[in-house]
């Protein structure tokens, strides 16, 4: 999974902009681009995102972990 994207996906389903999650963290506008173009991220920087937009990305990332276990099995 690229967390930038899912980030990217889950404010967009929201109706929020760049600018008002720029506000929550806070940080400029153009961290939150930069944060969209990462495909690794923080572990701090993923749950207060989490907190933030109500949606739990690390959720996301254990059951990816799962499924890639599976497949080495």
């Amino acid at each position: 999974m690229h967390i930038g994207k899912k980030i990217k996906t889950v404010v967009k389903s929201q109706g929020r902009s760049v600018s008002w999650l720029a506000a929550q963290i806070p940080c400029d506008r153009s961290n939150i681009y930069n944060i969209y173009k990462r495909d690794t991220i923080d572990v701090k920087l993923l749950m207060r995102l989490s907190v933030i937009l109500g949606y739990n990305f690390l959720d996301d990332l254990s059951r990816e972990m799962e499924s890639d276990k599976s497949v080495l099995k």
